[in-house]
This record gives C-alpha cells, sequence and structure tokens, in this order.
C-alpha cells in the first residue's frame, strides 16, 4: 500500500559499491546537466523568439527540449546529492514524485517523437500539402496526446508500483526510483505486474517506435521515387537529427523496459539508464543545432539582434 511506504526513507543504491567511479560520475553529470539546461533553454528561446522558427517543426522541438529540460531536473539533482551524500536516501515523498514525473515525462517523449515522424513524413512526403495539413491546431492536439499519455501511463503504473506491498523492504538497487528497480522490492507474486509493465511498454515504446518506422519507411520509398542525389541530402537533412534522436532514446530506454524481469535491470540497467536520462538529454540540443541551418541562423540573427541593440 502506499501508505505502507511512509515510513522509513528508500536507500538508492546506485553505484555506491564503485565509490572511485561514483566521484568521475559526479564530475561527468553535473557537467551534462548544465549542458541539458542551457541547450534545452537555448533551444526553446530561439525557437519562441524567431518567427522564421514559428513552424510545426520547431513547435514540436520546442516541446521535445521542455520534456527533455523537465526529465533530467526530475532526476538529476537528486542523483547528485546522492553520489557526494553516504546516506543515499530519498523519502518515500520524494520517491513517488520522482516515480511519477519521470515516468509521465518518458512516456510522453515516446510519443512526441512520434509525432515528430508523422511530421517529417508530411513535409517530404505531402510537401504541397504540408501546411494544409499541419495546421497549428492539429499540431497542438498531437502535442496534446504525447503528454496526455504520458500522464496517462504514468497514474496507472507509477500507482499500481507503489501499492505493491514491500514487507520493509526499501532498498533500491538503482541510482532513481523506476518502475523496474520498485517493482522488485515487492514481497508478493510480482508476475502480473511484469505482464502489465511488458504491456504497458509494448504501447507506449514499441508501438511509437513501429509507427517511426513505417513514416521513415514511406520517407525513403518518396525519396527513392524521386533518384536524386538532391533529394537524398534534403530528406537527410529533414530527417537525419530526428533519426539520431529516436536511435539514442529508443535505443537505450528499450532495453531496460522490456526486460524487466531479470537482472538485466539491476545491473546493465543501470548505465543504460544514465543514457537515456542523463546523456540523451544533453545531446539532443547539440544534434538539433550542429546539424540544423535553421537553428544556427536563428542564434546568429538574435545575436546580431541584441548586439545592435546594445550599440
Amino acid at each position: 500500500m502506499i501508505n505502507e511506504s511512509l515510513g522509513d526513507d528508500f536507500i538508492l543504491v546506485g553505484f555506491s559499491d564503485q565509490p572511485q567511479f561514483e566521484k568521475i560520475l559526479f564530475v561527468v553529470v553535473l557537467i551534462s546537466y548544465l549542458l541539458t539546461l542551457i541547450g534545452n533553454t537555448a533551444i526553446i528561446l530561439v525557437s519562441c523568439l524567431d518567427p522564421i522558427l514559428h513552424t510545426p517543426m520547431y513547435y514540436f522541438l520546442t516541446n521535445l527540449s521542455f520534456v527533455d529540460l523537465c526529465f533530467t531536473t526530475s532526476i538529476v539533482p537528486q542523483f547528485l546529492w546522492n553520489l557526494h551524500d553516504a546516506a543515499k536516501t530519498i523519502t518515500p515523498v520524494g520517491c513517488a514524485i520522482q516515480l511519477y514525473v519521470s515516468l509521465a515525462l518518458g512516456s510522453t517523449e515516446c510519443v512526441l517523437l512520434a509525432v515528430m515522424a508523422f511530421d517529417r513524413y508530411a513535409a517530404v512526403c505531402q510537401p504541397l500539402h504540408y501546411a494544409t495539413v499541419m495546421h497549428p491546431r492539429f499540431c497542438q492536439y498531437l502535442a496534446a496526446i504525447a503528454w496526455l499519455s504520458g500522464v496517462g501511463n504514468t497514474l496507472i503504473q507509477g500507482t499500481i508500483t507503489l501499492r505493491l506491498p514491500r514487507c520493509g523492504n526499501h532498498k533500491i538497487y538503482h541510482f532513481i526510483c523506476e518502475v523496474p528497480a520498485m517493482i522488485k522490492l515487492a514481497c508478493v507474486d510480482i508476475h502480473a505486474n511484469e505482464v502489465q509493465l511488458f504491456i504497458a511498454s509494448l504501447v507506449l515504446l514499441l508501438l511509437p517506435l513501429a509507427l517511426i518506422l513505417v513514416s521513415y519507411g514511406y520517407i525513403l520509398k518518396a525519396v527513392i521515387k524521386i533518384r536524386s542525389a538532391q533529394a537524398w541530402q534534403k530528406a537527410l537533412g529533414t530527417c537525419g537529427s530526428h533519426l539520431l534522436v529516436v536511435s539514442l532514446f529508443y535505443g537505450t530506454i528499450t532495453a531496460v523496459y522490456i526486460h524487466p524481469n531479470n537482472s538485466y535491470a539491476h545491473n546493465q540497467g543501470k548505465y543504460i539508464t544514465l543514457l537515456y536520462t542523463v546523456v540523451t538529454p544533453t545531446l539532443n540540443p547539440l544534434i538539433y543545432t550542429l546539424r540544423n541551418k535553421d537553428v544556427k541562423g536563428a542564434f546568429k540573427r538574435l545575436v546580431q539582434i541584441y548586439q545592435n541593440i546594445g550599440e
């Protein structure tokens, strides 16, 4: 029961068996978090301030950056504190909040990446009708679906996980309060919970991934028909950044959530979780800015505007 957890603090074991690694990890995670804050905030600001970027693609990119900002903030500050603190504890309320928030945002990102793939499909395969298909109201509906999917999933998954009886078990063999690690604390048969988690993962991980692959299948088909080097270049420029982000995020998160019933979630799972909670949100803004002429151009225009104002 949830009330049962309102006793002793949880212990996030994390990487406590590797004290030297923890010292290095503290510095790496801190730098990554600062870069995440700076990079994603910059993308949100430039997408909102530059009129040229007021398009569906950058509307969804702004949503993605906001998700990454909140996602890492729900995890990294507590993680940094525990890397520095020998006790490595988190209150039951803090653990519940971290579980609900991080699960909601992670689920939202899964669906949002699929929505962004559909946007790229419309841009490449339906260029003449793109403005009609991806009109602002429809984009808002798609973004709302992504956010509501995340909220709905966390309310179901998080509540079921927190209601499991733990019989005093409070040592979490992970560095965050995450569903695969939390259900291991239960002192009852968790087979039904693992099946339910697997089904939820199919819906919110593999179904969006399937939609992404279908979208890019149509994109590839359309580009092959044109048989133009310029078309290939344009398609790569339009879709390359998104494909790279999808590969980083889905390649790591599926490894943890599709295999919650074995030691993978305890051991290698911790390192894989580091990738999609810390590394990926740091790389996303770099991928989109370094590979995107529009964003780099927007940054230059804003810098010039502020320089002119200063003069």
